[in-house]
């Protein structure tokens, strides 16, 4: 993929929610012998939310000594986010109160080893996936990174110091002006957010993934369009780095060809569409200004009934946020359902014989069991997977 022109790397261990179970196997062994070539010079690395968090950063810092690079001049995103694990999996290997305890001490480790760039993420696709709205999904992930400012402050760090260090993680769907809007509305709530702790305000630097949720099983070629709009808008919005989910991830893991497809896509509108050229293109836009706005007044009320309920952890243990986005997810699946949000291939213009797709003959494996704590798990749903054949 790097040799066919993908410029960053996103590394998925098995156990993590955006694994769709399959990932790397979470060993040091694997991680180096999937790096085995890789130039860190040339190449933006970022690592998803990973059970064994530290573990999973030290795996990589080992590599990077074997090789005697230097991580200060690399781009690294170490993608450390215990809510969205928690959320995502259903548990948690330490109680809240000892994670908290422990997580000040583990941010002071990785100050003191000179790790640059971002060190924990808000990532919000869980939420995304799981049927949250837009909304749900912005008032979450700035209640997560609330929640990191609070540890950054228990490692007496200086906020001013930590908040570059804070990363963001979205989902980008096929409701372009919606998605777009999203995008813009989190770097306003992050300024916001810092301006409520007193703070220097330091610009949001977000991920965004191709939302798994939109994503058909049948007639899986209208998927390339589907992440084709969505990775415009994400760039629109001013995504930092986007990675597409191949048009074949319904069914298993995608083949070669197919990921091709998503990389060149994403290659096509960068280098040859210039998608990246503007900062803000929707800027001044009377429509999408006004859906912005909305989205950050319906965001900020999310995060402080979050707040209100103890932060993130809290709510997520106590099932609370559950709750909403459930409410949520079955009105959108109702919507799918009665013939409101139509799924062009699916309920509009179903094939009558479904083609054949090539996926690689991977294995799925197995979410881990153990825990100390645990809540309802925020499981991923496709909309197709509700939706009445007409």
């Amino acid at each position: 993929d790097i040799e066919g022109g993908a410029t960053g790397l996103s590394i998925v261990f098995e156990g993590a929610p955006s694994a769709f179970g399959f990932g790397l196997p979470a060993t040091p062994e694997a991680l180096t012998e999937a790096l085995d070539g890789i130039s860190f010079a040339d190449t933006h690395v970022r690592i998803d939310v990973h059970p064994s968090s530290r573990a999973s950063v030290e795996w990589l810092m080992e590599v990077l000594s074997a090789r005697r690079t230097n991580p200060a001049r690399l781009r690294l995103v170490f993608g450390i986010d215990p809510a969205a694990l928690f959320g995502g999996t259903g548990r948690l290997r330490m109680s809240i109160e000892a994670l908290q305890a422990s997580m000040p001490q583990s941010l002071a480790h990785f100050f003191a080893l000179g790790v640059p760039g971002v060190l924990v993420e808000a990532d919000g696709r869980v939420y995304h996936n799981a049927g949250a709205t837009e909304a749900q999904e912005l008032g979450a992930v700035l209640a997560t990174a609330a929640g990191h400012l609070r540890m950054f402050q228990e490692a007496r760090q200086p906020l001013v110091y930590a908040a570059p260090h804070i990363g963001f993680a979205l989902a980008a769907d096929q409701d372009q002006f919606l998605t777009i809007a999203k995008f813009r509305a989190l770097r306003k709530l992050w300024l916001r957010l810092q301006e409520v702790c007193r703070i220097e305000p330091s610009a949001a630097f977000i991920h965004a993934e191709t939302s798994w949720r939109m994503m058909t099983l049948k007639d899986p070629e209208t998927n390339i369009l589907r992440t084709t709009i969505a990775c415009f808008a994400a760039a629109a919005g001013g995504a930092d780095s986007i990675s597409i989910l191949p048009y074949t991830i319904a069914p298993a893991l995608p083949d070669a060809s197919a990921r091709r497809i998503a990389r060149n896509t994403q290659l096509v509108l960068a280098g040859e569409s210039h998608v990246g050229f503007v900062a803000d293109p929707m800027a001044g836009s009377g429509s999408v200004e006004a859906l912005t706005d909305a989205l950050c007044e319906a965001a900020w009320r999310e995060f402080q009934a979050i707040e209100a309920e103890g932060g993130i952890l809290e709510s997520l243990a106590a099932g609370r946020l559950q709750a909403r986005v459930d409410a949520a997810a079955a009105r959108r699946q109702a919507d799918v359902a009665q013939g409101r949000r139509p799924i062009v291939g699916t309920t509009l213009y179903p094939m009558a014989k479904a083609r054949p797709v090539t996926v690689l003959d991977a294995e799925r494996r197995p979410v881990p069991t153990d825990g100390a704590i645990r809540c309802e798990p925020l499981m991923p749903r496709r909309l197709d997977q509700f939706a009445e054949p007409v």
